[in-house]
């Protein structure tokens, strides 16, 4: 029972900023036993994630409210994680064992981040209503901030596929749309050339997060507005058969929460927000385990560390981490130029 009233600086202090994964004994039972709490719901995420491992936070409301927090995305080269804070159109960086701090301001209400082929930056910008590169030296291109000559709503999350070409979801904001604006809350593929745009998914109400399979052979889409994560096979030209859009799982329930960001681990398992906290499934949409946090939305997913076995996730006012067994897909890193 003593160890129910050690205090959360006391842990830090006990096993420092680095080693806080490493935390064991009748303390590590403290931390979980509360609001933050990882639920086993099927046997098989016993090979995916400790249920005694703790959930770390490492950043809220410093220099100001952080809300929301978005786009984690993991430097390998550097070994530290990037983040948005959105409202307050920050980009913050994340080391190790050594804090936070803002890497960029401002970043045009910046949300969903990435990397591609190259390691450049890859952002997803609500203000300007683009999508946007970010080359070593700081110049910005354009990925798309229009389609059909119409302009995009408000860019929400993006990726990379191995081939490239960069996927975006565009879920639309408060405002009605003009005659100016595309009229679709859609999820749109950029070739890896930017030469071509091409609109891919328009049957959801709210798209959002989104991840390829391993293999990429199927296409992840949250749909926050249905709170419903939906599937579809990928063609060889890069769009979806859109026949084969299915519900991979419903992430509704009593309690707070929608699929927001999304990641998937080598072994297919994919990571997203629902009701009551963050979701690991399985490859078929089985729930096999919750990660509780205790707030009331969780906006994104990142894997990193070394071996890609550290699991971050943000909420609309931090960002926390907790250990896993399976490595994600590793964003590449940023390639060295002769």
């Amino acid at each position: 029972m003593q160890a129910q009233t050690i205090s959360r600086r006391r842990l830090f202090e006990m096993v420092g900023a680095a080693g806080a994964l490493a935390l064991v004994g009748p303390a590590r039972t403290a931390w979980t036993q509360g609001t933050k709490r990882i639920e086993r719901l099927a046997p098989e995420l016993d090979a995916i994630i400790d249920t005694s491992q703790m959930i770390r936070e490492l950043a809220t409301g410093f220099g100001g409210d952080i809300g929301p927090a978005e786009g984690p995305v993991w430097i390998a080269e550097g070994h530290y994680l990037l983040f948005n804070d959105i409202q307050t159109s920050r980009r913050m960086k994340y080391t190790p064992g050594q804090g936070v701090v803002v890497a960029k301001t401002p970043t045009n209400e910046a949300n969903g981040l990435t990397r591609d082929l190259q390691g450049r930056l890859i952002s997803a910008e609500h203000l300007t209503r683009r999508v946007t590169r970010e080359d070593p030296d700081g110049s910005i291109t354009v990925v798309s901030n229009n389609f059909q000559g119409k302009r995009l709503l408000r860019p929400n999350d993006v990726i990379v596929k191995s081939d490239g070409s960069i996927y975006f979801t565009d879920p639309g904001g408060p405002l009605a749309p003009d005659q100016f604006d595309v009229t679709i809350a859609g999820v749109y593929r950029v070739s890896a050339d930017l030469g071509t745009i091409s609109l891919i998914v328009d049957d959801l109400i709210g798209p959002n997060g989104l991840a390829f399979s391993p293999d990429e052979s199927i296409l992840y889409v949250n749909d926050a507005r249905r709170r419903i994560v939906r599937a579809y096979d990928l063609l060889p030209n890069g769009t979806v058969a859109k026949q084969t859009s299915r519900l991979f799982a419903d992430m509704g329930g009593a309690e707070p929460g929608v699929p927001d960001g999304m990641k998937v681990d080598i072994a297919g398992n994919v990571y997203t927000g629902g009701a009551g906290g963050l979701y690991i499934m399985d490859k078929t949409g089985k729930k096999l385990g919750r990660i509780v946090h205790g707030l009331p939305a969780t906006t994104n997913v990142a894997f990193g560390g070394d071996d890609w076995k550290t699991l971050y996730f943000t909420t609309r006012s931090s960002l926390n981490m907790v250990a896993v067994k399976i490595p994600g897909v590793p964003v590449p890193a940023r390639k060295r130029t002769s």
